[in-house]
């Protein structure tokens, strides 16, 4: 009775044995390269570099395709962070895993890290030397390289199945180990001198990218690597957690309100803020700026572009959130389904809910209504919305829900007027130095950069405040 479980972990230990060897063998192919096609440490570098930006494409489509989840990030903001709550995903292919939103904000975090700080490092750096050291071997060993992985991603990943077993958040370690050992190679590579050095380093370099791509390889088929490296380093409760999906309850739709997705996309809009909260945002932003200084109408519409590409997929983003759901009475219970993904997004005991109405601005603009209900389990702080809908009473008596009261807070013309005047003496400032004749176009550029963001966050909550109560 125990000869198959003890065959299934030999077999098992086996494969791992032989993946450890063909890790190593293909990473000491450059020991060969630097003997038979004279490669140096920028060869080496070029090498790497390739296979970590490979790497880092695949785990992106691989985070996308993790079926666990991934506990939050309390470092900073991540893009797309409203996608996180999202339930369900996107089948593309019959014989394909389904495509996860929820994890579309830690797979833009693996593209933001590498599009931020080392793909303009290293067009400068190969602008001056990628020339002189591509050959027929590094060519081939490069391919080899792509092959392998694409090979690894469809045969064990999708075939075997092991998107399963894995989050989007583990699926950085091998990105994180790669993008060490790239920068281990950068600073040989820089501080290197003479040919003796040079092949001294090669080695080094080599075997230290060697042990961490076995270690990687171990670490990410064994629960509990040796000497408990794996509970200091990749420790599994932090970056590992069961699926988030929802059942749905048993029980029939007695009824249903879709959402109204215009003011969906009105409230999105103070959200693009949130898009350039972040190193790409912020860089983007500055490069803008330099562009209008320097006067160059290629760099700023190409800036203005990215721009409004960022603005543009936070609304897609906020939409998708939001602007895709329906509420459904099924007994007891209150169901958001998500008739895109087809999948319920949460659900909330109607008797054990709280019920308040939302002062949203586009709710006023648009004479729409939105309720904000408290004590779901499902989802982190345990609130979460209804609407916005057309008609908030209808949609309060469609579904059965104990709200007594679904006016909003009366209008306020004083606090109107008030907010006003505020916004115009904040706006003094700029307008006076754009007006100005004796003030060049460059400084008073150069303020609004330095005081732009003091500017706009008390415009912004100004802003927020009139609309409120207008």
């Amino acid at each position: 009775m125990n000869d198959r479980p003890v065959r299934a972990r030999l077999t098992s230990v086996a494969t791992l044995l032989v993946g450890m060897l063909a890790v190593a063998c293909v990473n000491l192919f450059p020991l060969i390269g630097i003997t038979i096609w004279d490669w140096s440490l920028t060869s080496l570098l070029v090498l790497y570099w390739v296979e970590a930006f490979v790497t880092v494409l695949i785990a992106v489509v691989k985070a996308l395709l993790a079926e666990r989840g991934s506990p939050d990030v309390t470092s900073g903001i991540e893009p797309l962070h409203e996608l996180r709550e999202k339930r369900g995903g996107w089948d593309l292919r019959s014989d394909w895993p389904p495509v996860y939103p929820r994890n579309i904000p830690l797979a833009l975090t693996i593209l933001g890290f590498w599009a931020v700080f080392l793909v303009p490092m290293t067009l400068l750096f190969w602008s001056s030397s990628l020339g002189s050291v591509l050959s027929a071997g590094l060519i081939a060993g490069i391919f080899g390289l792509v092959v392998t992985q694409l090979a690894e991603f469809i045969t064990e990943y999708v075939r075997d199945e092991r998107y399963r077993e894995v989050s989007a958040r583990e699926i950085l370690r091998t990105p994180m180990l790669l993008t060490f050992s790239l920068m281990w190679v950068g600073l040989l590579t820089i501080g290197s001198s003479g040919s003796d050095t040079n092949l001294l380093l090669f080695a080094v370099a080599v075997l230290g990218k060697t042990l961490l791509s076995v270690y990687g390889f171990y670490a990410e088929r064994v629960e509990k690597p040796l000497f408990g490296l794996g509970d200091h380093l990749f420790d599994e409760e932090e970056v590992r957690e069961a699926p988030p999906e929802i059942d749905l309850p048993d029980a029939a739709v007695d009824s249903r309100v879709r959402v109204t997705r215009t003011p969906v996309i009105l409230t999105s809009l103070p959200y693009i803020l949130f898009g350039f909260a972040s190193r790409l945002g912020i860089i983007v932003l500055c490069l803008f700026v330099l562009a209008l200084i320097s006067g160059k109408s290629s760099w700023i519409v190409i800036t203005a572009l990215i721009i409004l590409a960022i603005a543009g997929v936070r609304i897609l983003s906020y939409y998708l959130r939001y602007g895709t759901i329906e509420y459904q009475r099924r007994g007891k219970l209150l169901v958001a389904y998500d008739t895109l993904l087809e999948s319920p997004q949460w659900t909330a005991d109607i008797a054990r809910s709280s019920f308040s109405v939302k002062n949203a601005i586009a709710d006023r603009l648009l004479d729409t209504g939105t309720l904000t209900i408290s004590g779901v389990e499902e989802v982190e702080g345990s609130k979460v919305q209804l609407g916005p809908v057309v008609d908030i009473e209808q949609a309060v008596k469609t579904l059965g829900l104990p709200v007594q009261k679904t006016e909003r807070p009366e209008q306020d013309l004083s606090v109107v007027a008030t907010v006003g005047l505020l916004f115009l003496f904040f706006l003094i400032l700029p307008a006076g130095l754009i007006l100005d004749p004796n003030v060049s176009p460059e400084f008073a550029m150069a303020l609004g950069v330095l005081f732009a963001p003091f500017i706009l966050f008390h415009v912004g909550v100004l802003l927020w405040v009139g609309l409120a109560r207008i």
